[in-house]
C-alpha cells in the first residue's frame, strides 16, 4: 500500500470517530435508558464500532511515514484503545459477565466475526527495540554464566565401567547388524537377477512391439491421472472432499508483504530522525532571526500598558506574579482599568483572607453539623436510585480523542500533498510550533526585565519603595500514605535483577504470540440465549479476554494511568487448554519481564515470613524499574486450599497467599505489573479470598468442533505433514471431541517423526494413524467440565449474573443484579413496627 492509501484510511477512520463523537458527546443531553437491555445495546454496538476504527488506525500508524501525522495519530489511537477498555468494564458492569457476544451487531453492521478480532500495537515492542534488546542480551549472559558455574572446572565428567561396556556393545551389536543386512541385501539381489535372466532366456522382442508396450502403458497412467485430478476438483467444488494442504501457498505473498512493511518502518526511522533534528535548528534559527524583534516588541508593548495604567489610576500598577501568567495576563482581551481592577482585588482578598479562614471554617463546620442531621431524617424514595442509565463521561474522548479529531478536521483534512509524494515533515508546522515556544521564553526573560524597570518607575516617579512580600506558604493537610519500605536501599536495579534471574524467579518465556492460539468464534450464541442456556465461551473469546485484559491495559503510558486498572489476573480452565501460552503471549506482545513467584519455585530460596516479604519486596521494586512487568503463579489455587496434601503441605503456599493482599495494595495507577495466576482446579481454592487478588477471570473451555478442526488443519501442515483427500479431517475432529488443544498437538507431533514423513509419498496421512495417539491420552470428562461451571457460579460475577439472568426472566428488580428489597412483605412488616415505635 501506498501513503495515498494509508492516508484514504485514516480519513475513513476518523470520519467514523466523527460519527462516535456525535453518540459520545451529543448537543442535547441524552436521557436516561430505563431499558437495561437497550443500554447494553447501545454500549455493545459502540464497542464494536470502536474496534473497528482501532484496527484501522493501529495499521496507519504502523505504516504512515509522515513523522507529524503519526504523532496525531498515536493521540487518537490511544483514546479509542482506553475507550475499548472502558465500554468493556462498562459492560461487565451492566450484565456482569466476562464474556460478551455480539453476532446480532455484527450481522447488523454486515461485518464477519474476523473484523471483530483485536490487533495487538505493533509500537509496544517496536518503540522499546533497543530497551528490550539490551536487557535480554542481559538475561542470556547470566543464564550462561549459570551453566558455566553448574559444569565442572575441567569440562570433564567421569563414566562408571557399566556404562562404558555397555556403549561399547551397543556399538558393535549395531555393526554387526549393519554387516548382516547388507550381505542379505546382496544375496537378495543376486537372486532376483538370476530369476529374472531365467525368464527372459535367449529370445529378444522386437522394438516396435516393445514400444506399442510401454505407449500402451504410459497413456494408460496418463489418462488415470487427468481422471483422478478431475474427480478431486469436483469433489472439492461439492464440498465432498478436503482440499490438498502443503505448505501455506500464500507464503511468498505474506513476506513479500513483511519485507514492504519492513521497508516502510526503516523509512520513518530516517524521517524521524531528520523531523527532530529540523525541531533544534528551526528553534535556533528562529530565536537568532526573529527574537530580538519579539523582545523589542514585548518589552513597548508592557511600557505603553504602565503609561495607559498611569494615566487611568495615576500610579503604576503591579505586574502580575509569573504564577498568573505573567505578562499573559496583561494582554488579555480586558482594558487598562480592568486589568487594574482585577490586581487591586487579588490585593486587598490576600489582606482579609487571613482574618475570615477561622470564621468560615467554623461556619462550614456547623453547617456540615446541620446537614448531618438534616440527612437522618429523610428517606430516600422508591424511585429516586432508578432514574435510569446515563452514558458516564470519558476522559478518553474528551481529553484525547476530540481535541485530535477538531485537529484532523481544521488541518489535515483539507491539506494538499500532492507535492510531497517522498512524505516529509511540513516546515510550516515546525515554525509554527517552535515560533510559540521561542515566544514564551522570550516572554519569560522580558517579564524579569520589566518587573526591575517598574520598581525603578515606582521609585523615581511614585517615590514608594516596594515592600518585599513575604509568600506564605500554604499548609496543606496531606493524607499519610503508607509508602513501602525500602529494603534494599544500597543496592542497584542491576543488582537485583541479577539475583531474581540467579534464583530462577526472572525467566525467559517461549517465543509466542497471540496469533499462534487457534480458536474459532461462536456463531450462535443468541440463538442458545434464546433457548435460555447460557453459551460456552471459545478460544476466540479467551483469546479477545487476553488482549483486553492482559495486553492493551499494560502496553501505553497513557492508557494504563487513565483506563480501568487490573492488578490480578486469573487465567483457568483444564488440562492442555493453553493457559501457559496466554501468559507467554502477553509477555511477548509487550516484550515484558517474566516474573515466577510460584510456591515450588520459591521454596529453596525465599522461605518463611521473611523471605516472602523480601520476595515480594524485589518483585515491586524491579517490577516497577523495569515495566511492563508480569508475575505469575502456577497452580494458584494452593494458596486457599482448605485441606493441602502432604506432598503440598511442605511448599508452604498459603503463606504467599497471605501477603499478596497487601503487595497488590502497593500497586498504583501507573505501575504496570499485572499479578498472573494459573490453575488446573479453581474449585479446590477457597473463592472469596482468591477473586479478591484475582477480580479478573479468564475461563478457557474444552474445544469446540470449529476449534477442533481448525487446529488439525492448521498444526498438520505446520509439521511437514500434507492433508490429502485420504486424510479426513473433519471425522478426526468429530472423534477428538473430549480432548484438549494440547493432546491434540502432542498427538500430531508424536506421529510426525521423520520416519512417517518419509514415507509419506507412498502412504499418505489417514485418521488412523491419529486414533492411536489420542486413545493413549486422558480426556476430559463431564465431571470436570460441571465442576468448573459450578464454581463460576460461586464467584462474585458468577453470582451477580445469574441474579440478573433471573431477574432478566421475571421482570423484577432494576436490572442491575440487584434485587428489590422493598417488595417482600417481611420489609414491610419491619418498617411497620419501626413506625409504631416512633409514634
Amino acid at each position: 500500500m501506498s501513503h495515498i492509501s494509508y492516508n484514504k484510511q485514516w480519513q475513513d477512520a476518523q470520519l467514523a470517530m466523527a460519527d462516535m463523537l456525535a453518540i459520545e458527546t451529543p448537543a442535547q443531553p441524552r436521557a436516561p435508558e430505563t431499558d437495561i437491555n437497550a443500554a447494553f445495546q447501545l454500549v455493545a454496538t459502540m464497542f464494536v464500532k470502536y474496534v473497528q476504527i482501532f484496527r484501522k488506525l493501529e495499521q496507519c500508524y504502523d505504516q504512515v511515514v509522515h513523522p507529524q501525522k503519526r504523532r496525531l495519530i498515536r493521540v487518537v489511537l490511544d483514546g479509542c484503545m482506553g475507550r475499548l477498555l472502558e465500554l468493556k468494564h462498562e459492560m461487565i458492569t451492566m450484565d456482569y459477565s466476562e464474556y460478551h457476544y455480539f453476532d446480532d451487531i455484527l450481522a447488523d453492521l454486515k461485518l464477519t466475526p474476523n473484523d471483530l478480532e483485536i490487533p495487538i500495537p505493533n509500537y509496544f515492542v517496536l518503540e522499546r527495540a533497543q530497551a528490550i534488546e539490551k536487557r535480554e542480551r542481559l538475561l542470556g549472559q547470566i543464564l550462561a554464566r549459570m551453566t558455566l558455574d553448574n559444569e565442572k572446572p575441567d569440562g570433564t565428567t567421569t563414566m562408571s565401567i557399566d556404562d562404558a561396556i555397555r556403549i561399547v556393545q551397543t556399538h558393535e551389536r549395531a555393526r554387526q547388524g549393519r554387516l548382516r543386512a547388507k550381505q542379505i541385501r546382496d544375496l537378495r539381489l543376486n537372486d532376483q537377477r538370476a530369476r529374472q535372466r531365467a525368464n527372459m532366456g535367449d529370445s529378444k522382442m522386437d522394438r516396435g512391439l516393445a514400444a506399442t508396450i510401454i505407449q500402451k502403458y504410459y497413456r494408460r497412467h496418463v489418462v488415470q491421472k487427468e481422471a483422478k485430478k478431475f474427480r478431486d476438483e469436483e469433489y472439492m467444488f461439492l464440498g465432498m472432499a478436503m482440499p490438498t494442504f502443503h505448505k501455506d501457498p500464500l507464503k511468498r505473498l505474506h513476506a513479500e508483504v513483511r519485507a514492504h512493511e519492513d521497508e516502510r518502518r526503516k523509512r520513518q526511522e530516517k524521517h524521524e530522525i531528520n523531523y527532530q533534528q529540523s525541531l533544534i535548528a528551526t528553534r535556533e534559527k528562529i530565536k537568532q532571526t526573529e527574537g530580538p524583534d519579539m523582545k523589542e516588541r514585548l518589552q513597548d508593548q508592557i511600557r505603553q500598558w504602565f503609561i495607559e495604567c498611569r494615566n487611568v489610576s495615576k500610579k503604576f500598577p503591579d505586574f502580575p506574579d509569573e504564577d498568573d501568567g505573567g505578562s499573559n495576563k496583561i494582554f488579555e482581551k480586558k482594558t487598562v482599568a480592568e486589568v487594574q481592577a482585577d490586581l487591586e482585588a487579588k490585593m486587598e482578598s490576600k489582606g482579609k483572607k487571613g482574618k475570615g479562614d477561622k470564621k468560615g471554617k467554623k461556619g462550614k463546620k456547623k453547617k456540615e453539623k446541620k446537614g448531618k442531621k438534616g440527612k437522618k431524617g429523610k428517606k430516600k424514595k422508591k424511585g429516586d436510585d432508578d432514574e435510569g442509565w446515563t452514558l458516564p463521561e470519558s476522559e478518553f474522548v474528551t481529553g484525547m480523542i476530540k481535541p485530535s479529531t477538531e485537529t484532523y478536521q481544521n488541518f489535515w483534512e483539507t491539506r494538499d500533498e500532492t507535492h510531497n509524494f517522498e512524505q516529509n515533515y511540513d516546515s510550516e508546522i515546525v515554525k509554527e510550533e517552535k515560533r510559540s515556544e521561542v515566544v514564551e521564553e522570550i516572554r519569560v526573560e522580558v517579564d524579569a526585565l520589566m518587573r526591575e524597570e517598574l520598581k525603578n518607575l515606582k521609585a523615581a516617579i511614585d517615590k514608594t519603595k516596594e515592600k518585599k512580600k513575604k509568600k506564605k506558604k500554604k499548609k496543606k493537610k496531606k493524607k499519610k500514605k503508607k509508602k513501602e519500605k525500602d529494603l534494599t536501599p544500597d543496592r542497584t536495579i542491576e543488582s537485583l535483577y541479577e539475583e531474581l534471574v540467579m534464583n530462577r524467579i526472572i525467566i525467559r518465556p517461549p517465543k509466542v504470540t497471540l496469533n499462534d492460539f487457534i480458536g474459532d468464534f461462536n456463531y450462535l450464541p443468541s440463538l442458545i440465549r434464546q433457548a435460555k442456556h447460557e453459551p460456552m465461551p471459545t478460544m476466540s473469546d479467551a483469546k479477545q479476554l487476553t488482549a483486553l485484559y492482559g495486553i492493551l491495559p499494560l502496553g501505553s503510558e497513557k492508557v494504563h494511568e487513565i483506563a480501568p486498572q487490573i492488578k490480578g489476573l486469573l487465567i483457568c480452565g483444564p488440562k492442555g487448554c493453553g493457559k501457559h501460552m496466554l501468559l507467554h503471549a502477553i509477555c511477548n506482545e509487550l516484550g515484558a519481564n517474566l516474573f515466577d513467584i510460584s510456591p515450588k519455585n520459591i521454596f529453596e530460596t525465599y522461605r518463611e515470613k521473611e523471605g516472602i516479604k523480601m520476595l515480594m519486596h524485589l518483585c515491586s521494586k524491579v517490577g516497577k524499574a523495569l515495566q511492563p512487568t508480569i508475575i505469575f503463579i502456577d497452580d494458584c489455587d494452593k494458596l486457599w486450599k482448605k485441606k493441602l496434601k502432604p506432598e503440598e503441605k511442605q511448599f508452604e503456599p498459603k503463606r504467599l497467599g497471605k501477603a499478596l493482599p497487601k503487595w497488590l495494595k502497593l500497586i498504583k495507577p501507573g505501575d504496570r505489573v499485572l499479578l498472573v495466576g494459573i490453575t488446573n482446579e479453581p474449585y479446590q481454592g477457597t473463592v472469596k479470598p482468591m477473586m479478591k487478588v484475582f477480580p479478573r477471570c479468564i475461563l478457557l473451555p474444552r474445544p469446540e468442533y470449529g476449534t477442533r478442526l481448525l487446529l488439525w488443519k492448521t498444526l498438520i501442515p505446520k509439521y511437514n505433514g500434507i492433508i490429502t483427500p485420504s486424510l479426513d479431517v473433519t471425522s478426526l475432529a468429530k472423534l477428538s471431541d473430549t480432548y484438549s488443544s494440547g493432546h491434540i498437538h502432542d498427538t500430531i507431533v508424536e506421529v510426525l517423526t521423520e520416519r512417517r514423513l518419509a514415507k509419506m509419498a507412498k502412504h499418505p496421512l489417514q485418521a488412523s494413524d491419529f486414533i492411536t495417539g489420542l486413545a493413549h491420552r486422558n480426556p476430559i470428562y463431564k465431571d470436570e467440565e460441571t465442576a468448573f461451571k459450578s464454581w463460576w457460579k460461586k464467584t462474585p460475577t458468577g453470582k451477580k449474573h445469574e441474579r440478573f439472568l433471573e431477574e432478566q426472566e421475571s421482570g423484577e428488580g432494576d436490572g442491575k443484579g440487584k434485587k428489590d428489597k422493598k417488595k417482600g412483605g417481611k420489609g414491610k412488616g419491619k418498617k411497620g413496627k419501626k413506625g409504631k415505635k416512633k409514634k
